[in-house]
């Protein structure tokens, strides 16, 4: 068993050169066998002489192949089917689809930056953007399109020298920053000042590492999706992911099973969209502000973080402990809030999970670029209404003092135009002409822990500044509407610094690791 963990004697190892497959069923046998897991992979999944490179294809593979059609199949056992994963890239693809993708919590992803990309080049002579295949074969849209998000490019990629130029005015030469790391940060500040140019059909390439459980979620729910790019990636992804874990998917497809739960996850968006309709709750006005609201808290919400910070020690009951934090002095529960949450060193020490105690509801309206970033936070709850051009867009001041304010929303005009013309034919796809500057609402549910994580990375100087803007609009919302002044007190690295000296730091600080290494 050697070549298969890490270790033959000691009690923590992990397994080595085995498929998904076995690693996945020898863990669902573990939890129904009084053997160790060593005992196990000899006993019932290791031949006598086999090797490894048979084991793929041999009988240990195709044990846990059965192992996991009755348990996984018959059973219903679900649980099995996180203990096994695979990586899996999906090039190519554009902004609307990498957020579909990335919409489950439990998986990594890693995508394309748009601060240290420029999306100048045209690989094979064409721009970086998605053409769906039913907008190219209508007559006149699809030339349109092609015409529309061609010349946007062309601004983008005509705007981008100007906009180094005004930035690098501003930044000045200095002995203490290399001319590498002031060259990084100046582009990627005029690269993040134009990002709101790139239409949301701009491509991207995304890494995914999931377990077969989070695949099958979320193949599920793409193969149902309304926009003919997601449903595509899905029969490819499938096919693709069925080559290194297919026991994990055996249910995706099946009209009975996956099929079925697609379609009703999509009948509810659909009733929920009707329902508005028919009882006069749609909205028809038009742009709104960029801003945060903070909907819903709990007014107790401090009593119930002390309480549950202090209760497990007391050996009594919460709704007692409860009781008799809420009857202390304001003054003193802010103390003794301070004192459980004591000094943190940085930002990646945060307090216990007492914080998760209080929850807190955002409405948030910016621009889609800040929300492709915010996102990518999984463990919440958000909800966000479909992309579109009429809350308007988002001009940064850098452009319009770079000279270049009327430039840019020429092509906002532009590509409102494209959407407005797509939309009566092609709804799902005309939000592929909508750019990331353009606004759109959507709602965060976390709890206070979540809410310190969020807030403070995302207030980072290296951060952009329409998502840094958000953070400390959160943060001020919990001090002042919510009246939580103790937890936002416990946020200690929320940051307001100067944006452009942020990202010029952080390029020191990789230039110094550079130039040491």
């Amino acid at each position: 068993m050697a070549p298969y963990v890490s270790n033959t004697t000691r009690p923590v190892f992990a397994l080595t050169g085995l498929p998904e497959v076995v690693k996945g069923a020898l863990f669902a046998r573990y939890s129904r066998s009084p053997k160790s897991l060593r005992r196990l992979l000899v006993d019932e999944f290791l031949p006598e002489g086999d090797a490894a490179p048979a084991m793929a294809e041999g009988p240990g593979a195709q044990r846990a192949e059965e192992l996991y059609g009755r348990v996984l199949a018959e059973y219903g056992d679900d649980s099995v089917a996180q203990l096994g994963g695979a990586h899996i890239a999906v090039e190519g693809a554009s902004n609307l689809l990498t957020k579909i993708l990335q919409w489950g919590r439990l998986a990594s992803y890693l995508e394309q930056s748009t601060r240290y990309i420029a999306f100048t080049d045209r690989p094979g002579g064409r721009y970086r953007y998605h053409r769906p295949s039913d907008v190219m074969a209508h007559p006149a849209l699809g030339p349109e399109y092609v015409r529309v998000i061609d010349a946007t490019f062309d601004g983008y990629a005509r705007l981008l020298p100007e906009l180094v130029a005004h930035v690098g005015a501003g930044v000045p030469h200095d002995d203490a920053t290399p001319a590498a790391a002031r060259e990084r940060a100046v582009r990627a500040r005029a690269l993040d000042l134009l990002r709101g140019l790139l239409p949301a059909a701009t491509t991207a390439n995304v890494g995914i590492y999931a377990s077969g459980q989070a695949y099958e979620a979320m193949l599920i729910r793409m193969w149902a999706h309304p926009l003919p790019e997601a449903r595509e990636c899905a029969r490819a992804m499938l096919a693709e992911l069925r080559t290194v874990i297919p026991a994990f998917l055996t249910r995706v497809d099946r009209e009975d099973r996956g099929v079925a739960t697609g379609v009703y996850q999509s009948t509810g968006d659909r009733a929920a969209a009707d329902l508005a309709a028919r009882l006069g709750l749609t909205e028809t006005a038009g742009h709104a502000g960029p801003g945060v609201r903070l909907i819903d808290f709990d007014p107790d919400g401090e009593t119930r973080v002390l309480a549950h910070a202090l209760w497990p020690a007391s050996g009594g009951g919460l709704a007692e402990m409860r009781s008799r934090v809420a009857a202390l002095d304001p003054a003193a529960r802010s103390a003794a809030l301070a004192e459980w949450a004591g000094t943190r060193g940085d930002r990646r020490q945060r307090p216990g999970r007492a914080l998760e105690a209080t929850t807190y509801t955002f409405e948030i309206v910016c621009d889609y670029g800040a929300y492709r970033d915010l996102q990518r936070h999984r463990m919440l709850t958000l909800q966000a209404q479909p992309l579109g051009p009429r809350l308007g867009y988002d001009v940064p001041d850098e452009v319009a003092a770079a000279g270049a304010g009327d430039a840019y929303a020429a092509i906002q005009a532009r590509c409102v135009a494209l959407h407005d013309a797509l939309a009566p034919e092609f709804a799902a796809a005309a939000p592929y002409a909508v750019t990331l500057a353009h606004r759109i609402r959507f709602t965060m549910t976390m709890n206070a822990r979540e809410a310190m994580h969020l807030i403070e990375l995302r207030s980072q100087p290296q951060g952009h500044e329409s998502y840094r803007a958000v953070a400390r609009d959160m943060h001020r919302e919990i001090a002042d509407t919510a009246g939580h002044g103790a937890i936002a007190g416990m946020m200690a690295f929320v940051d307001s610094s100067d944006p452009a000296a942020g990202r010029l730091a952080a390029e020191r600080r990789l230039e110094a690791r550079r130039a040491g290494r």
